[in-house]
């Protein structure tokens, strides 16, 4: 039996998992460990990193649906055959930021859920409680199927844009989200909601300056503003057909995911 730590994730994945693995599963250097993780229908292989020799890390995937999979430690060794060491289950579920980044997409343009989002603000959470929900609501929102015609200034694009109004934007820079930020200014409507200002007549740009988020305000005024340098770390998606690739920098692990 090996032991999982956690033994559940959040949907979109990307957090640390841990393996403990038995006495005798603790093997010679030259053996390979990996994850795979049978969902119902989609199936994911994870490579593996030693911490020590009695524990593994690896990235949990992100998954399609809510529910509790198996996931089998397989181990490689050059000239012998793949074998399955140990089972154990694991569980998928929708977590407060999946809630979040669904209920920010729906409500792209909706003014009375955005003047909500205001009432958030007036009480600030600390830095670290914001740069925790920046990059998990910043990775549920990738993971979320948003659909074709989604925009960030919501579905009504006749709006013109001199009508003052709330967008995603003014939501995310008011709370100093920078890699929310940067998902949503690779959005369709994003790069239009800078110069949209609401009832105050900020925009998202003077809302940056005024709250002294220096590298949020770079972000949105800088010609090649480059990808914020925390969001180096994750993982990386590259898809082909029914299979995805996924690099997670930080612990350099892999990720191969397939329809079952």
């Amino acid at each position: 039996v090996m032991k999982l730590n956690p033994q559940q994730a959040p949907l979109y994945g990307d957090s640390v998992i841990t393996v403990q693995l038995t006495e005798e599963d603790q093997v010679e250097d030259d053996v390979v460990f990996y994850l795979v993780f049978t969902g119902s229908t989609v199936q994911h292989c994870t490579s593996t990193r030693k911490i020590n020799p009695g524990s593994l890390e690896t990235i949990s995937p992100g998954h399609d649906c809510c529910e509790t999979v198996k996931v089998a430690l397989c181990a490689s060794r050059e000239g012998h055959p793949v074998l399955v060491v140990a089972e154990e289950n694991f569980q998928f579920v929708q977590d407060e930021a999946y809630d979040a980044a669904q209920f920010l997409a729906t409500c792209a343009g909706n003014q009375q859920a955005l003047n909500f989002t205001r009432f958030l603000d007036r009480s600030r959470p600390p830095a670290a409680d914001v740069d925790f929900l920046d990059e998990k609501v910043a990775l549920a929102f990738r993971h979320l199927k948003l659909p074709a015609e989604w925009n960030v200034l919501g579905a009504d694009q006749s709006l013109p844009e001199n009508i003052p109004r709330e967008t995603l934007m003014h939501f995310a820079v008011r709370l100093g989200l920078l890699r929310l930020t940067w998902f949503l200014l690779q959005q369709p409507g994003g790069r239009g909601a800078l110069s949209i200002h609401n009832n105050e007549g900020a925009t998202p740009v003077s809302l940056a300056l005024e709250r002294g988020y220096q590298k949020l305000h770079q972000l949105l005024t800088e010609e090649e503003a480059k990808e914020p340098e925390s969001w180096s770390t994750l993982s990386h998606t590259v898809h082909s057909g029914d299979y995805s690739v996924k690099h997670h920098r930080g612990l350099n692990v892999y990720m191969l995911t397939a329809e079952a």
